[in-house]
């Protein structure tokens, strides 16, 4: 009988084996995190980066600031469950933006169904994962529009994508003042440059949206 191969202990740590468990394990499941569930197993995602940190914080305040300002819906930011296909995956998307006509859709464990907007900022692990199996599954579940962020140093991209009649993403550049408008939020417009600044203010962004005296009526339902 041959020797047992040693086994590099930094590697079982590197890469343990995948957590089983059901949909509805998942969503009880008490873990400190960002997860998602996929064919039954659990993948546990590596803390996020400053500059993930820093463009989607800037997203969720302006976002939020702007929906609760023309009372469009709701803003919710990972860690919280979509499962976007009634048998699909489990995910927590980095925000999502839910219209106020599919409130129904959201209970206190879920987002169940498709959010209307989804922005995933792109982190090392995540590059196949936010191109590829959540671009077709948000497609394929309906979700209208789909923002995805790259804020990795040297990167620095962003790229918006909008359904289309037959159900397709469509790319949707920004124009050439470098804007984008968005299809699924009326009003709402980004200076994609915005998103690369060391210290975003959200603020100062909605009041560029939609003016000084809108910012000051949101901040003072806010006290």
């Amino acid at each position: 009988m041959s020797a047992p191969t040693a086994v590099d202990p930094s590697a079982a740590t590197q890469h343990p084996a995948p957590l089983r468990m059901t949909y509805d394990e998942w969503l009880a499941w008490d873990h400190a995190g960002l997860s998602e569930w996929v064919n039954g197993e659990v993948i546990i995602h590596m803390p996020t980066k400053e500059e993930h940190q820093r463009v989607v914080d800037f997203l969720n305040r302006l976002l939020g600031l702007f929906v609760r300002a023309l009372r469009l819906g709701i803003v919710r930011s990972a860690p919280f469950a979509m499962r976007a296909l009634p048998d699909g995956p489990g995910r927590e998307p980095d925000l999502f933006f839910l219209a106020e006509d599919h409130k129904e859709r959201l209970t206190r464990h879920e987002l169940a169904g498709p959010a209307d907007l989804v922005i995933e900022a792109i982190s090392d692990d995540s590059v196949a994962r936010d191109r590829d199996e959540k671009f077709y599954e948000y497609q394929a579940a309906g979700v209208r529009e789909y923002w995805i962020i790259d804020p990795r140093p040297g990167r620095l991209r962003a790229d918006f994508y909008v359904l289309d009649a037959r159900g397709r993403y469509r790319a949707v550049p920004p124009d050439d003042d470098n804007i984008y408008h968005s299809t699924v939020l009326p009003g709402f417009w980004l200076d994609v440059e915005w998103l690369w600044r060391p210290d975003p203010n959200p603020l100062a962004a909605l009041g560029r949206i939609v003016g000084v005296e809108q910012v000051m009526s949101v901040l003072q339902d806010e006290v």
